[in-house]
């Protein structure tokens, strides 16, 4: 990652979308499905001809290796999450697909249901493209392109169906699908509050503690939060870009994302170079939800694009979970909404893993401080709170208020006498001092 540039000054990463249809709710795929395209993807080829990409290549290996360079090639062409071009893939295989982007223009119906003007942006792109280069330039920073069917492939993307990315360039030495199966999402605002960094650093810290790979955005505020969480505690982290591995984005954060590429992975879908656009935020957003066993939003407003994300995961059959916030506080809002619905209201770690985890990790049962009178059997409780807080009590009274003989409510005092709750006080008692101010009072109403 020590060659990663920042580029030209690329948009602002959005907290609110207005599109929030990110083609995710779609029929899942299988393993048998990413090897289904890699096959297609080579009798694409042998159909077409030998124009183009994998010319005079014939070997198992070499047909792999030209799908891997016909898919590098489409990264450059192709937006990520375009559920057309997906049913394309399906159908012709990615050399197929580039054989009908490169091949002569005037082809009628070379791929169905595309406009002549969307055609005609695809052959721009396609003619330009040079997958050996970005192949090479990704190789230069210490990473690789992963395609469906590779055995670091983290199949759960295929539950995307058409809208699954094309590819995946990487940096970093971990497996991705081994540590995309223990997997946790966090992401909220950019402009976080104080209260919403800590409780991020705090979520990614103790998921990591608990073995789980923590998985985010790399944005400002919770983002990096809990990136940087994930990070203190030795732990490991994703951080999944809307912009090439390449590139440093946001400029603020270049040292942490070279932090999470030498302990993590740094992902995404877009090929060395390019930088991020608004829309490509929000479509970067269902791969965190797809990669992962559930999302958790630490502060997001009622149009941000963190709500997107854990809404991707809730039509992906993932757990949706939130953190609440001050109810006065604008960025909880959309949390709030989304607890409201379909997410679990967690505060910590523990509770994360409860909801994500196998049987049997539960969060620790939650309780106040256990009080010496709350062990105190019913009718002492009660002769117990008929003392006066100040003063003395007649016996008799006391066996009156209580409703005990004289003999049981005297065998009851002296055995609050024992416990050190009461004292007596020529034939009265009254409360002794640890008792009427101590720990054993209770306050508040409690």
């Amino acid at each position: 990652m020590s060659r990663m540039s920042g580029g030209a000054a690329p948009p602002s990463e959005p907290d609110s979308a207005t599109n929030t249809n990110t083609n995710t709710d779609t029929d899942a795929a299988t393993d048998t499905d990413a090897d289904a395209d890699a096959d297609a993807g080579r009798r694409g080829t042998a159909a077409a001809g030998s124009r183009g990409l994998g010319r005079g290549r014939r070997g198992p290996r070499a047909a792999v290796e030209d799908e891997r360079t016909a898919r590098a090639a489409l990264t450059r062409v192709i937006e990520p999450g375009d559920d057309r071009v997906g049913r394309w893939l399906r159908e012709f295989g990615a050399q197929g697909l580039l054989e009908r982007l490169t091949g002569p223009p005037d082809e009628p119906d070379a791929l169905p249901g595309a406009t002549p003007r969307g055609l005609a942006g695809y052959r721009i792109r396609a003619a330009s493209a040079d997958p050996e280069r970005d192949l090479a330039a990704v190789a230069a920073v210490g990473g690789r392109f992963i395609v469906p069917g590779d055995p670091e492939w983290p199949t759960q993307l295929d539950d995307l169906g058409d809208a699954r990315p094309i590819g995946l360039w990487a940096c970093g030495r971990p497996d991705l699908r081994k540590w995309a199966l223990r997997s946790v999402a966090v992401v909220g605002a950019r402009a976080c509050t104080p209260y919403g960094a800590h409780l991020a650093a705090a979520l990614g810290s103790g998921l990591a503690e608990r073995g789980w790979v923590v998985v985010s955005g790399a944005a400002f505020g919770i983002d990096g939060a809990v990136h940087r969480g994930a990070l203190a505690a030795d732990g490991a982290t994703v951080a999944v870009l809307a912009c090439g591995v390449d590139v440093v984005y946001p400029r603020g954060h270049a040292q942490l994302i070279r932090r999470v590429a030498e302990q993590g992975l740094v992902v995404g879908e877009l090929p060395p170079g390019d930088h991020p656009t608004p829309s490509r935020f929000i479509l970067r957003n269902r791969v965190i939800a797809a990669l992962t066993r559930g999302t958790v939003v630490v502060e997001a407003e009622y149009r941000s694009g963190s709500l997107v994300t854990a809404r991707a995961a809730h039509r992906l059959g993932r757990h949706t979970m939130g953190v609440p916030g001050p109810v006065t506080s604008g960025l909880s809002a959309g949390v709030h909404e989304l607890l409201r619905g379909e997410a679990t209201l967690v505060t910590d770690a523990a509770e994360v893993v409860e909801l994500v985890g196998e049987m049997g990790d539960l969060a620790p049962e939650r309780r106040g401080p256990v009080l010496p009178r709350d062990l105190l059997d019913p009718l002492s409780a009660r002769l117990l709170e008929a003392f006066p807080a100040r003063g003395t009590a007649d016996p008799g009274g006391l066996a009156r208020a209580v409703g005990l003989t004289s003999d049981e409510t005297g065998c009851r005092l002296y055995e609050l006498h024992s416990l050190g709750f009461v004292e007596r006080v020529g034939d009265r008692w009254q409360l002794t001092r640890c008792a009427s101010q101590g720990p054993n009072v209770r306050r508040g109403g409690a």
